[in-house]
This record gives structure tokens, C-alpha cells and sequence, in this order.
């Protein structure tokens, strides 16, 4: 198949494109070109590259390997006739051309989308197909983990590239870059501007180490004011504990601040406590050896949503994992209510 080459003209007052087939370069100027000659599967690299803004990251999303989208991103300069992606010490920067085309490749690649969506079918047990997931640590220990193992037997050509949440997430489930995003709606504060179900509530429990022997059966707000805390945060925002405890007026005495997925791995052989989610104290209960307690304050659950672009709302795929996501949500519930009933 010919490539192409989009070269922009150097008139400040022409905004046309000259298209150029790469085979008919060195031949002089070619005066129209057909779109049978465009390999359309450059633009899905080109949203995935600007996405991800990694070779590797884009390379791991799309299910091919970096050479081969190094590759591709040669040949997407090539077409465009620009860098699109440069190098500023160990990031990769978009060229403002390159961000000036991401809404037009997004909305081609949504029209053809929309297009294959409103007659094909997905069938789980036959179909290929990989999917973005934007989720904390926490998300993955407890339910999305458990989650790829179901979905290795059900859905063996299905593939989730879980990645966690940066800074740009909501713009990123704005514009459709991301298939999915799991989160609690208490730090998402636009989640009503976005299609979404709850998946599961989890409460905070206080934590220490099973050998704490300063701790009894029982704390008192006292006792959880005076002991060494290890206090909890998500990426650069505070978590909802430490937001919580901080609306109650409660005072701690703070000697770590740490990632809240990893809190419970890091209270073994300390005094501190901790609050922590209690379905990830069971998920790393094998891992852990903690003594879970109830906290002296009244502290308010997180609510799991689990959210999606408009654009992929009747996608068929895209309906298939929604609702087995939920099921499986409801399914681990039904589990752990079973558990408790026995204790």
C-alpha cells in the first residue's frame, strides 16, 4: 500500500494541505490522491502515540511490539511531515501541530467506530479485542486482579491495558482516549458529566501491626491521635481518609505519607496505624499479618464508579465488558456477604 506524505504549505495565509504519495516524491508533485491509498491503521497509531505519549505505552495499548511502533511513528512523520512527538529530557513532548490534529483523527476514529459498532456483534469466546483501563493500585489488588483471571477463561482474545491515574485522566476520558476509568466518585468530582454505574462501596478500617502490642481489641480517639500514623494520599491529592478525618477536626500524629494501596504492607513490625480500605486489608491478607479494628470516628465509605466515554456508549464490545464488570461486581459482593453471614 503507497504511503503518503501531508506536507503544509509554508504560506501563512494558505491553511490548504499538499497530499503527496512518498513513491512520487522524488517525481515531482502529485496533483490528487485517493483514499484507498491511506493506511487508515496510522491514525489509530497516531491517537494512541499522542495519547500515551510512549512508544512503549502506545506499543503495549495497541498489542504490537515497540520496534514495530517505532516503526509506524517514522512512517506517521513521514506522512504528516512533521516530528508530532519530540524528546524534552525524558519525556515525550506533541508538537502543536501534532495536538492540533488529535480532535480530527478522534472524531474520524469515533465515525468509523460508530459505523462497525451498529452492525457488529462481540462474541467473547471468539473475538480479539484490547481495552484501556485507567485504575489506582488499589482497584487492581482487589477487583480488577481477580477480574483478568475470570476473563482469561471467558473472553481468552480480550486484553485490559490498566493504567493508573495521572493527572489528566478526566481530560483523557473526555476525549476519548481511555476505554474505561475506575475510581471512587469522592475524588472524581465530575463524574456526572460522564455515562456511569456504581461497582462497590469499601469501608476504612484502622490497621496495625498484629504484634502491636500497644493496641488492644479497641482504640479510642485518643490512643488514634497519640500513635504514630502512617496517613495515606492519592497521586498529589489527599485520599479520602485523610480528607474525612481532616473535615472531623481529627488530629494525627503523621510519620509516613504514602501511596493508600500501600498502606498495609507497610505498618508490619511498626506501632503505626493506619486507615485503610478493608477490602485490600483481605486482598493482601496473605501477604500482610495486621490486626484490623474499628475506627473511634464515624468515617464515611468510597463509592467505586465505573465510567466511560459518551462515544462508546453502544459500542457492542464495549457493552459486552461494561455489564460483565458489573456482574462481577455484584457477584464478589454476594461472596463477601456470604463470608460475614458465616463469621
Amino acid at each position: 500500500m503507497c504511503e503518503l506524505m501531508v506536507r503544509r504549505c509554508p504560506d501563512r495565509f494558505q491553511q490548504s494541505l499538499e497530499v503527496l504519495p512518498i513513491d512520487l516524491i522524488n517525481d515531482g508533485y502529485a496533483p490528487s490522491m485517493e483514499l484507498h491509498q491511506v493506511d487508515l491503521n496510522l491514525l489509530v497509531a497516531f491517537d494512541a502515540l499522542l495519547a500515551e505519549r510512549s512508544v512503549t505505552r502506545a506499543a503495549d495499548r495497541l498489542g504490537v511490539g515497540q520496534s514495530a511502533m517505532s516503526s509506524t511513528l517514522t512512517r506517521l512523520r513521514r506522512l504528516f511531515d512533521d516530528p508530532l512527538l519530540v524528546r524534552e529530557g525524558r519525556a515525550m513532548v506533541p508538537t502543536p501541530y501534532a495536538l492540533a490534529q488529535v480532535e480530527p483523527v478522534r472524531e474520524v476514529l469515533d465515525g468509523i467506530m460508530s459505523i462497525l459498532a451498529s452492525r457488529s456483534a462481540f462474541d467473547p469466546e471468539r473475538d480479539g479485542r484490547s481495552f484501556s483501563v485507567i485504575a489506582s493500585d488499589y482497584t487492581m489488588v482487589t477487583f480488577l486482579t481477580p477480574l483478568l483471571t475470570r476473563l482469561e477463561e471467558e473472553a481468552p482474545g480480550v486484553r485490559l491495558w490498566v493504567s493508573p491515574p495521572g493527572d489528566d485522566y478526566v481530560e483523557r476520558l473526555g476525549r476519548g482516549q481511555v476505554d474505561l476509568v475506575i475510581v471512587p466518585s469522592e475524588v472524581f468530582g465530575p463524574f456526572r458529566e460522564f455515562p456511569h454505574v456504581p461497582l462497590f462501596e469499601d469501608r476504612f478500617v484502622c490497621a496495625v501491626d498484629a504484634d502491636n502490642d500497644i493496641v488492644g481489641d479497641t482504640i479510642t480517639l485518643e490512643e488514634f491521635s497519640a500513635l504514630p500514623y502512617l496517613a495515606t494520599s492519592c497521586g498529589h491529592e489527599v485520599s479520602p481518609a485523610e480528607a474525612q478525618l481532616d473535615r472531623l477536626g481529627i488530629s494525627r500524629n503523621t510519620e509516613i505519607t504514602t501511596a493508600f494501596g500501600l498502606a498495609p504492607l507497610l505498618l508490619h513490625g511498626t506501632r503505626r496505624i493506619a486507615l485503610v480500605h478493608e477490602r485490600l486489608a483481605w486482598s493482601l491478607a496473605d501477604q500482610t499479618a495486621l490486626r484490623l479494628l474499628e475506627p473511634p470516628m464515624p468515617l464515611e465509605p468510597i463509592h467505586q464508579l465505573l465510567l466511560w466515554a459518551n462515544r462508546a456508549e453502544h459500542d457492542p464490545g464495549h457493552q459486552w465488558l461494561r455489564q460483565r464488570i458489573v456482574a462481577f461486581a455484584v457477584e464478589r459482593d454476594e461472596a463477601r456477604r456470604s463470608v460475614h453471614a458465616v463469621a
